[in-house]
């Protein structure tokens, strides 16, 4: 058991930082005050579920330089929910605290184009890919691309910026759509499934993994993990050494999440997220440590916490759709005895907008997901 360096680590009741608003920065704010510090977030949006619930709310622009040293001045060490927050605002913060994941991370994560050549550099296992500046870079039905996928390099997520393609014609025609913005055209993969898997790394280079998430999606978004997944052991094992491998050579200092594809047996990254994961909320209910107390951990230099599972669990997103006429059925969610509801806390409900998720956890893998699946059919997900 490693101790805590009282000289270099971070202790409540200090303050830390949180650029971003959303969930993840809500959850980051629930263990952050459950661990004894303050927090104070950043973020635009005066309804954002994170600042209606920490220690100050500074609603302000990412860039904008006098929130930002307001920020500073009020903080021990600054973290972030998402990736898209300027890399910009991460180097000038970093010059007055102590700012994780690095913007340099963050940096490569925010373009798919950098996040593709860096997994393809270093060497790590991704699909057929090309770079699209611009229309004349569009392969012709030779290069073995098609049938393909067409994605934005910048700012796509939940399957938004993204468009399936059969021909080069149909790659020209999306690119115009998406306004000549560089993107990746990638090859469409028959998938076995898809998997995820949420690490912290820490200053010292130490890392604790979480167990891998076998993912379902629904119109391009999270639907539903299941924990631990269905996937071989040299399949799980693999997945641990590649996304460690990733944070090693990034040099990345927090939680990171690893999407990969299992085509026709093989592993294949898909993206990277510097941040906790959607597919990582199971870890709230099932682990011994979350990804959450991870992050606060990182952020103020104590010792990682255990990541291990102690129940299968099965996780289910809901998303605003449900809440079309009334509210949703949360009595039947709620007679389940080992369902863990997890509501936003958000200021409308919007079709596709993620509003909160559920948690089932017990004893037995198949009764878990029998019962999750149960519980979402009543819910009318994806209906």
């Amino acid at each position: 058991m490693s101790s805590v360096n009282s000289s270099q680590a971070i202790l409540p009741p200090a303050t830390l930082g949180m650029l971003g608003g959303g969930q993840l920065g809500r959850f980051f704010v629930i263990a952050a005050h459950e661990m004894g510090y303050k927090v104070v977030v950043l973020d635009p949006d005066k309804n954002s579920p994170a600042g209606k619930i920490a220690d100050l709310h500074i609603c302000a622009a990412f860039d904008d330089q006098e929130a930002l040293t307001k920020l500073a001045q009020a903080c021990a060490a600054i973290t972030t929910e998402f990736e898209n927050v300027p890399a910009a605002t991460l180097e000038f913060l970093a010059q007055h605290r102590t700012v994780r994941p690095a913007a340099a991370a963050v940096a490569i994560a925010q373009n798919r184009v950098a996040e593709k050549n860096f997994i393809r550099d270093a060497g790590l296992p991704v699909a057929p890919y090309a770079v699209i500046n611009s229309a004349d870079d569009i392969p012709d039905e030779s290069s073995g691309l098609y049938p393909a996928i067409l994605k934005v390099a910048r700012f796509g997520y939940d399957g938004k910026g993204q468009a399936r393609v059969a021909t080069p014609a149909q790659a020209r025609e999306a690119f115009a759509n998406f306004k000549a913005e560089t993107c990746v055209l990638e090859r469409k993969l028959k998938l076995d499934y898809e998997v995820s898997l949420v690490l912290a790394r820490d200053a010292a280079g130490n890392v604790a993994a979480f167990p891998l998430a076998e993912n379902q999606h629904l119109n391009g978004i999270l639907d539903v993990s299941i924990v631990p997944a269905r996937a071989d052991a040299a399949i799980r094992q693999q997945a641990e050494q590649v996304a460690t491998e990733i944070a090693i050579k990034l040099n990345y200092v927090g939680v990171i999440g690893v999407e990969f594809f299992v085509s026709e047996g093989r592993l294949l990254v898909n993206e990277m997220a510097p941040r906790p994961h959607n597919s990582g909320h199971y870890t709230l209910d099932a682990c011994v440590t979350d990804q959450f107390e991870q992050q606060v951990r990182v952020l103020a230099g104590l010792p990682l916490g255990d990541a291990r599972l102690h129940s299968p669990a099965v996780m289910v997103n809901l998303l605003g759709d449900i809440w079309g006429a009334g509210e949703p059925a949360w009595d039947k969610a709620y007679a389940e005895s080992g369902l863990k509801m997890h509501l936003y806390g958000k200021h409308e409900a919007r079709p596709g907008r993620k509003m909160g998720h559920y948690t089932v956890v017990g004893e037995s893998a198949e009764a878990v997901l029998a019962t999750a699946l149960q519980v979402r059919a009543d819910l009318g997900v994806g209906k």
